[in-house]
């Protein structure tokens, strides 16, 4: 790595540290209130992923919660009520909004991936700031248009990928940014597990059951005809009109620390590899998706490949090799041990070696290259929590590490691997300014989505 591009990536990135984007101007509401307040939360979701972030604001009042399902909802309302926070409880996110928004600070949005932008949209236009789920919304258009209303509101934002909050992700940032390997060229990530991809529909029909709300459930997406076990509670993931399979699902975990790291926002080019075209209704199985972001004045270009369902390993069944004719074997091609390294993993690929992490150690490789390595001095502070971060900044405006610039630009990109599978497994090229594909333009039906009457996410904010 050239000295001058150092000296200036490290410069930039100890500020960004130091107070993010820049300190938050907060609306009145905020600033009024001292950091030792009590934030009043309203939850969109009540279990599951909500389950989560209930923990994480337990320090808050939580004044409202949202839930199409009576039964999720009177549960959390009732553990609340033990822990002596007496909510009120919706069946419909727009009711608690338009009845609550006197009451309420701020939101955290944990429901299926397409009722994010839904409820999200409705809480920035309101002046509340914002936790969200990942993928942050659906389509990069409604990430778009989140990333706009929270800006145009200066409020304090932050995205559900909680492992950006933990001490070696911070560790691996600052040796790849220190220089350990090398000026990284490649990258590869991939997970085992998040193979959704929807089921066999059941001819018979049934019933909602009685305490769960199917329309509101199904809010934007098209009407159709409940089935247990299909969609709801949580096998929506494998289906387009509710989510995009494990790579919506786990791709802005992984794929965050390459883009930390890395400095990376939206790729230039995106090509899925998928063994088979893509099914109307249902998400891939397996599919590999390569990334290429352009050169900056700071690093090179990045090739990213993000591998679902075995593509990075060959795989065989009975002595005959199973791997798709796309798989790239990353252990062979990098002389890595399979047997020490599994599970999911991020590998940067630098010219001086590698790196190679997953949630919660790392390794510099070839070990005996690097058995006398000395790690960088700390310069990245280590996190008061991601909730906590995101607590502390809807107070005093301070920085938060997943704001919606940089997670909406990590979201965009990993649905952005969805257009191109969902095109014919293509490779698009995509200009970040107009948010659209340029070269096939068919492609950008998948950019943005139809909406059903009454939910059109234009109009949130209109």
């Amino acid at each position: 790595m050239k000295k001058r591009q150092a000296t200036r990536r490290t410069f930039i990135k100890q500020v960004a540290y130091a107070g993010a984007v820049a300190p938050l101007t907060l609306p009145a509401l905020a600033r009024a209130a001292s950091a030792n307040d009590k934030l009043n939360i309203a939850f969109v979701g009540a279990q599951g992923q909500a389950g989560f972030s209930f923990g994480g604001c337990a320090s808050q009042n939580i004044v409202a919660v949202a839930d199409v399902d009576r039964n999720s909802l009177n549960k959390r309302l009732e553990t609340l009520k033990k822990a002596r926070q007496n909510a009120n409880g919706y069946n419909d996110f727009r009711v608690m909004f338009e009845k609550e928004h006197k009451n309420i600070d701020a939101a955290v949005v944990a429901t299926p991936d397409h009722q994010h932008a839904q409820a999200g949209l409705r809480a920035l236009k309101l002046g509340k700031h914002l936790y969200c789920e990942k993928p942050l919304a659906h389509t990069v258009h409604e990430i778009a248009l989140m990333k706009k209303e929270a800006r145009r509101h200066k409020l304090a934002t932050q995205m559900g990928t909680q492992i950006h909050a933990g001490g070696n992700y911070r560790r691996v940032v600052e040796k790849i940014q220190k220089g350990a390997i090398g000026d990284v060229h490649e990258v590869h990530v991939w997970i085992y597990g998040g193979t959704y991809s929807g089921g066999r529909i059941p001819e018979k029909k049934f019933k909602p059951p009685a305490h769960l709300n199917w329309d509101l459930w199904l809010g934007p997406a098209p009407k159709i005809e409940y089935k247990p076990k299909i969609y709801h509670p949580f096998t929506w993931r494998g289906w387009w009109d509710y989510g995009g399979g494990g790579t919506t699902d786990l791709a802005c975990h992984y794929m965050d620390l390459p883009h930390w790291a890395l400095d990376l926002t939206h790729p230039k080019t995106i090509h899925t590899r998928c063994s088979h075209d893509p099914m109307p209704l249902r998400a891939a199985r397996n599919s590999m998706v390569e990334f290429h972001y352009p050169a900056t004045q700071s690093r090179g270009k990045i090739k990213l490949t993000w591998h679902l369902g075995g593509t990075h390993v060959v795989r065989e069944r009975k002595g005959k090799r199973v791997s798709p004719d796309f798989h790239v074997d990353v252990f062979k091609k990098y002389n890595i041990d399979n047997r020490r390294f599994r599970g999911n993993k991020i590998l940067f690929i630098g010219k001086r070696g590698l790196l190679i992490s997953d949630y919660g150690s790392h390794a510099l490789l070839p070990e005996n290259k690097f058995k006398d390595y000395k790690s960088p001095d700390q310069f990245i502070p280590n996190s008061i929590g991601h909730h906590n971060e995101w607590i502390k900044a809807c107070k005093t405006g301070s920085p938060t590490t997943c704001n919606f610039e940089y997670s909406g630009a990590l979201a965009e990109t990993v649905l952005l691997g969805i257009v191109s599978h969902r095109i014919g497994n293509k490779k698009i090229h995509f200009d970040p300014k107009s948010l659209s594909v340029t070269n096939i333009k068919a492609a950008n039906q998948y950019i943005t989505k139809p909406y059903r009457k009454g939910w059109d996410i234009d109009r949130i904010i209109a």
